[in-house]
């Protein structure tokens, strides 16, 4: 038998991690498409870096950052009552630092490639720049967008590292999917590990296939 939980517990996660994800990579990646900002190269430096950093460099960052001991985590503690680190708070958190680079990357260059001359048109008929990013920018950027929130999903499904250092692996809390499969390996249960690695790998192929059909009809122009 497979035990759903972490399975389950891995799609809330995941799910609330690209929520969060795609609002802050949309942001950032509507920022960096536009034509002059100051700093562009050092922001997309700082955004892409989770994609090359070791998972424990992340991971203790995020410690330091967000631990019992600083300032953020004594002020969330202190209003909730509850620490942001080895908790579920803690997974998501660590879930959109892998998920983050993917969307806003995609999302950046979707937006980029928009037609400037559509934008121009929609102000010239009135519409300021944050209402002519609404109402041109993104449709016609969606699938690309969307292909890059699928992206983010797959990557904050199968986070690791980082989950484990800032979240832990607390059964029916933080133990995800990924995490579960380590427990079954080290305790010996190779069916278990089996039985959810086929699954969590059927599961990355297909947003993997899902996401580059959408590229490829936005490349299409479908």
């Amino acid at each position: 038998m497979i035990d759903l939980e972490p399975l389950l517990l891995s799609f809330e996660v995941a799910l609330l991690a690209t929520c969060v994800a795609s609002v802050l990579g949309i942001a950032l990646a509507g920022v960096l498409a536009l034509p002059r900002v100051w700093g562009r190269e050092l922001i997309d430096a700082a955004i892409t870096a989770p994609m090359v950093l070791p998972p424990t460099v992340l991971g203790y960052y995020l410690l330091v950052l967000l631990g019992r001991e600083s300032v953020i985590g004594r002020g969330f503690e202190a209003v909730f009552g509850t620490p942001i680190v080895f908790s579920k708070g803690g997974a998501v958190i660590a879930a959109v630092i892998g998920a983050l680079p993917l969307v806003a990357k995609a999302a950046r260059a979707a937006l980029e490639a928009v037609d400037v001359r559509l934008l121009g048109a929609a102000q010239t008929l009135g519409a300021s720049p944050l209402r002519a990013f609404f109402s041109v920018s993104l449709p016609l950027a969606r699938r690309g967008i969307t292909a890059g929130m699928m992206l983010g999903f797959a990557r904050a499904l199968g986070d690791f590292g980082v989950t484990l250092m800032v979240a832990g692996n607390i059964p029916g809390q933080t133990r995800t999917a990924s995490l579960a499969i380590y427990d079954a390996v080290l305790s010996g249960r190779d069916g278990d590990a089996t039985r959810l690695s086929l699954i969590m790998t059927a599961l990355a192929m297909a947003v993997l296939i899902g996401a580059s059909t959408l590229s490829r009809q936005r490349r299409d122009g479908f």
